[in-house]
């Protein structure tokens, strides 16, 4: 059976979805008329999430890891300085693009697509302290059923609104073993007879192909799913 991994699957997904943004940020079209204000509430919503995540390791991971490697919380906390820096810079960005004229706009764009790559790059390095310092010294300092109890702990204290967005975001990042079988649980676990209308509701930021994959690997067809959302 794999080891506990605390951060890996919701990294991957954090990981594409940035790496998503800053392709959006640079190429979009925001002449249309709301269009610099759209990008901007998508900058702005990714930091919120980005904070929220930090406080959720801090509330449910971290306290952990200081009781038994300070030493490796200490890496993090120093990782959080840069990282509060550049989400301040990034929202101020976002917060300057829709009051840019037509004529600062182009230059308004670059420094938010810039300020994002800041905090890309400043987060990738935050994420890489977790997984090769912060992980490595739980697993050597604490048991399995403690990180066990940690991952419940997280799972219990989301509404079950806020558990579906959270695998929607990671569930397209992750390989497709990995992305059966976490949906597999969640389908075992909730009650059988909403199973259909659940695994379509998970599946709505999947690509198509992502979809069929996922179908195949549970034995299901799409179909199941369509008809259990539709009530047929």
């Amino acid at each position: 059976m794999p080891r506990i991994d605390l951060y890996r699957n919701v990294h991957m997904g954090q990981r594409a979805r940035l790496f998503a943004l800053a392709v959006d940020v640079g190429a979009a079209d925001i002449a249309p008329p709301g269009a610099a204000a759209h990008l901007a509430d998508r900058c702005l919503a990714m930091t919120r999430e980005l904070r929220e995540h930090a406080d959720h390791e801090d509330t449910f991971i971290h306290q952990l890891l200081r009781e038994r490697a300070p030493e490796a919380a200490d890496v993090l906390d120093a990782e959080h300085v840069r990282l509060d820096a550049a989400f301040a810079g990034l929202d101020e960005r976002a917060r300057e693009l829709p009051a840019a004229d037509a004529e600062a706009l182009p230059d308004a764009q670059h420094a938010l697509y810039l300020a994002l790559n800041e905090v890309i790059s400043a987060y990738l390095a935050h994420l890489h302290a977790e997984e090769t310092v912060a992980m490595p010294a739980l697993w050597q300092y604490a048991a399995e059923q403690e990180l066990a109890a940690v991952f419940a702990a997280f799972r219990a204290s989301r509404t079950p609104e806020q558990g579906l967005a959270d695998l929607r975001r990671m569930l397209p990042a992750l390989p497709p073993a990995v992305r059966a079988a976490i949906v597999r649980g969640v389908l075992e676990a909730g009650p059988q007879d909403q199973a259909g209308t659940t695994l379509a509701a998970l599946s709505t930021t999947l690509s198509p192909d992502q979809r069929a994959r996922l179908h195949d690997d549970l034995g299901v067809p799409e179909a199941w799913a369509v008809t259990a959302t539709s009530g047929v």
